[in-house]
């Protein structure tokens, strides 16, 4: 583990400027400067980066204020579950969505999408491990982690229910429904009961993800206190 301030620093400046340079592609404006792209609030790809950007600027904060070599210590389990997201992000864009039929292969070399689907989260979990201090991640971290998906599924059902199901509505420059910006969610396809299928089969692999991570983080407190 790092507990080099000055390191830290770099480390978390690097990310924050990465993270504003995404979030003013996730509007569209390296694209066309003209015209802001109004549908970022809807996909899980941005909402995941925008929570683990806002954490690590808080950690870049209370670095910036110590004095000493130390651990990161900001918001332990918000940086447990934006782990978690940040890593449903990766490997939901990476294994399902970047080859998916329709989709332009181009997009995926776009600066933003290799920001937000690559670079930024393999940096996000490395910061988890090379900043922070091991034996710190609770037991009910992975399960109190299920409320970031859960409530982002209950958020595209309560804009579905204001937009009254219509499917008309299309996310800009593609062919998919703004109420249903993944073919996971889209009952219209998948059924209520596909999606459910699809919310559980994700929900499991999320908790047991983090049970892994906090595996992982119990064998690094075994090593140290050997």
């Amino acid at each position: 583990m790092i507990k080099n301030r000055t390191t830290q620093l770099i480390f978390y400046t690097i990310y924050c400027t990465l993270g504003l340079v995404g979030c003013i592609s996730a509007l569209g404006i390296f694209d066309d400067i003209t015209t802001i792209r109004w549908d970022f609030y809807v996909h899980f790809t941005n909402i995941s980066n925008y929570l683990c950007i806002g954490i690590m600027l808080v950690s870049l904060v209370q670095t910036a204020k110590k004095k000493e070599d130390s651990y990161v210590t900001s918001l332990p389990m918000l940086k447990f579950i934006g782990m978690l997201g940040i890593l449903l992000t990766f490997l939901v864009f990476n294994i399902m969505l970047a080859g998916a039929e329709g989709r332009d292969p181009q997009a995926n070399w776009r600066i933003g999408s290799l920001l937000f689907h690559v670079f930024l989260p393999i940096l996000y979990i490395a910061d988890w491990f090379l900043f922070r201090e091991r034996k710190k991640c609770k037991w009910y971290y992975p399960i109190a982690s299920i409320g970031f998906p859960v409530a982002y599924v209950i958020f595209l059902l309560i804009q579905a229910l204001i937009l009254k199901f219509n499917t008309s509505i299309l996310i800009p420059t593609t062919q998919t429904p703004l109420i249903y910006p993944y073919f996971f969610v889209n009952l219209d396809t998948q059924g209520v009961g596909g999606v459910l299928m699809w919310i559980g089969i994700l929900s499991v692999a999320f908790v047991a993800v983090g049970f892994l991570f906090f595996g992982l983080d119990k064998i690094a407190k075994k090593k140290n206190e050997k």
